[in-house]
């Protein structure tokens, strides 16, 4: 299949790159173009600007935030303005408020919009094994399976609404911020008898207590493996607003409300560019 991709960071060039590797034919722009240059020469053709790749008609987003979605969106040469019939896809965890606006700005335009977030760190993109939170029309995610199978293990389809992905993977989020919080303050109380982290990480792994997300986040805690950042802090803090965002201001949430206020103070303090694996622990010095 023909196919668009806009974001070629550290999820966007392991998406990217196994799209190619499934035998997909792939168009690419990156705002930063020398971070496009090595799926370039693994076969990819490089776009002049979000619109000239989306014109494979079927088009992939996966940006840092709503800023960045919209400016390859409705920008000077964004996908909007790449002509009727293209769909795009978007995977960048973004507002509840900007994917609903996304989604009537498309229809206007006489495209197609679909949100697919995905769940799963960067190693997980480059192995194809991510988890796919879908929301849209039956029609075109059965037009994307092909193209979701290259990129992930399953396929979640939360509803008919990308708005309904767009709070799923929200939810999601502040969920694995509130497993990280969790696990941080559960090695302290062990480890105030000598228990090593590493120790209580297994302990997780190979009880009832076991679960992918404790797998995951369990040895980088316990080992303290926060730098290279797979996902900095400060983006999962921009996750969190977002669903605090979207439960509402009068929202009986008050563990993650204080979730984003340990994260405001270590952003604060040190810029928030560790692995958000690091939210129970002090700033960086």
């Amino acid at each position: 299949m023909d196919a668009g991709f806009v974001g070629i960071g550290q999820m966007g060039h392991g998406m990217a790159q196994r799209l190619l590797e499934a035998g997909h034919r792939l168009t690419v722009w990156n705002r930063d173009a020398a971070k496009a240059d090595a799926i370039v020469e693994q076969g990819a053709a490089r776009a002049s600007t979000p619109a000239e790749a989306a014109k494979a008609g079927i088009v992939f987003t996966m940006l840092a935030n709503d800023a960045a979605l919209e400016a390859v969106t409705e920008g000077e040469g964004g996908i909007l303005s790449a002509g009727e019939g293209v769909l795009h896809v978007s995977c960048s965890t973004v507002s509840v408020a900007l994917t609903r606006r996304l989604t009537e700005a498309h229809r206007a335009k006489g495209q197609r919009f679909v949100s697919a977030q995905v769940l799963g760190r960067p190693d997980a993109a480059a192995a194809g094994k991510l988890s796919i939170i879908a929301g849209g029309a039956d029609e075109d995610l059965e037009r994307l399976q092909p193209l979701f199978g290259a990129m992930g293990q399953k396929v979640l389809r939360m509803g008919a609404e990308p708005a309904m992905a767009a709070v799923s993977k929200l939810a999601a989020n502040a969920s694995i911020a509130a497993i990280i919080e969790t696990l941080t303050e559960a090695y302290r109380i062990a480890g105030s008898e000598g228990v090593a982290a590493e120790t209580m990480a297994d302990f997780f792994r190979e009880t009832d207590f076991g679960s992918r997300m404790m797998t995951v986040y369990g040895p980088l805690i316990a080992t303290e493996k926060f730098e290279p950042a797979g996902f900095p802090l400060r983006l999962g803090r921009k996750d969190v607003g977002l669903a605090l965002d979207a439960a509402g201001e009068g929202a009986d949430i008050p563990f993650i409300r204080l979730l984003a206020a340990r994260m405001d103070k270590i952003i604060g303090a040190d810029g928030g560019t560790r692995d958000w694996a690091a939210l129970g622990q002090p700033p960086k010095a």
